[in-house]
């Protein structure tokens, strides 16, 4: 049975190969769905800070220094691996670390703040490192009229762990709720479940999807991080060549911050201004990954027919509704028909920038130009939910004007995206291989 269409992909690809790939999506989406948006967020602002006035930006301190670091290793870890064919092997080591970090969540209470930072920290750039590094390996498995197809299959697919995760954690949450136990309690064991789901479907990618990289010539092992740190002196230099390329980097730059708006800060949002319990948060994301699901999936397939600039220029425009509506918004009802927007543009905007960034990088240099665009939306996820941060603190607490502002980084994007230019970007990235 093939899992996926075959004329989709690049020849000698098998379909369970793309079915493993999309796997890693799977096993790690339930570390954002749990970990940074439904569960673990709220957690460590309401409880492991006591509500503190800090607190809201303390969490986005803490996400922003780990997406720093992954913003400056990054770039040099994808030549690395890209020079000695070993996207599969550091796949593993980051899984894995990501996983022991995620679990070790678990033992994090009310007041121990620095545990719960140091471990979000680890986390986070295990997870991310591990993203690009999958990430990657998209332009050797899918053709390139079907790079955004293959993408949302990824992305949807991706969404169903998620719901997995968060499921099997509501699931927990309420039989603890009603049994008398407070959130220190129960929200621990939510972490060993997200951690569990990480490790058991990973166990998937890694055992299926094959190495199709080759190590470059006269690559010395002992000289090997030397080499890559010269290769990525060499990458920022030669990536100014590639105009489009750098364009999209900029747009993701600014769009990208203001998804990871909505990633790092919904929970946060939904039960400090809207005035949702634990259990309506979490069903809340369940819902709002049913609906990037199904704008992984369908615009996965729409991209492919009305362009990739297009679909990601049209998701832009609902971030922007979205995050006025948020800002507006006074009752629960409203916040549900913004999460829902949220949801579906979350889904497509994903999947249609990395097919793009697939699309405009060299087929020799793949791992390297997934770390250059790793490292935008990295900086991304520092410019957005840092500047939420700071400007909730500066105003006492006034979240809404924060969520409307972040509409500002929506319409940054779609401006930088304007120049973009997709043919050229791609007809660039097969000439210099």
């Amino acid at each position: 049975m093939a899992w996926f269409s075959q004329d989709a992909l690049q020849p000698g690809v098998r379909s369970r190969e793309v079915f493993a790939w999309a796997m890693y999506d799977f096993a790690n989406s339930g570390y954002t769905t749990v970990v940074l948006t439904a569960v673990f967020a709220a957690y460590f602002v309401g409880v492991v800070a006591d509500s503190a006035p800090w607190a809201t930006f303390a969490w986005t301190l803490a996400l922003s220094v780990s997406h720093a670091i992954v913003m400056l290793t990054m770039p040099a870890i994808g030549a690395w691996a890209d020079r000695h064919a070993a996207k599969k092997r550091l796949l593993l080591l980051t899984t894995v670390g990501c996983v022991a970090a995620t679990a070790a969540l678990a033992l994090v209470g009310p007041g121990a703040v620095a545990l719960a930072v140091v471990l979000i920290v680890l986390s986070n750039v295990f997870f991310s490192w591990g993203e690009s590094l999958s990430a990657a390996f998209l332009p050797e498995l899918a053709r390139p009229a079907a790079m955004g197809r293959v993408s949302g299959w990824g992305w949807s697919l991706g969404y169903v762990g998620g719901m997995l995760a968060l499921g099997l954690s509501l699931g927990y949450v309420l039989w603890a709720t009603a049994q008398g136990q407070a959130a220190s309690a129960f929200v621990p064991v939510t972490m060993l479940i997200t951690a569990a789901v990480f490790a058991l479907a990973a166990s998937v990618t890694l055992s299926m999807l094959s190495e199709r990289a080759r190590p470059q010539p006269g690559v010395a092992r002992e000289d090997g991080w030397r080499a890559s740190l010269r290769q990525l002196r060499t990458t920022f230099l030669d990536a100014r060549e590639y105009v489009d390329f750098m364009w999209l980097l900029a747009c993701a730059v600014a769009y990208q911050g203001g998804v990871a708006v909505a990633i790092t800060l919904a929970a946060i949002y939904a039960e400090q201004v809207i005035g949702f319990v634990q259990q309506e948060t979490m069903v809340l994301i369940f819902v709002l990954n049913i609906a990037a699901m199904v704008g992984a999936f369908v615009f996965g397939y729409a991209q492919d027919r009305v362009g990739h600039k297009a679909a990601l220029g049209i998701t832009l425009l609902g971030w922007m509704v979205t995050c006025v509506m948020a800002a507006l918004t006074t009752t629960k009802g409203g916040f549900w028909y913004a999460a829902a927007i949220a949801g579906f543009c979350m889904g497509s905007s994903q999947s249609s920038g990395r097919a793009m960034a697939g699309l405009f990088a060299p087929p020799a240099r793949l791992a390297e130009f997934f770390g250059l665009w790793a490292f935008a939306t990295r900086l991304a996820s520092i410019i957005g939910p840092l500047s939420y941060g700071a400007i909730t603190w500066a105003t006492d607490g006034n979240q809404r004007l924060a969520i409307g502002a972040t509409a500002g980084l929506f319409l940054v994007g779609l401006v930088l995206l304007l120049p973009v230019n997709m043919a050229r970007g791609r007809a660039k990235a097969l000439r210099a291989s």
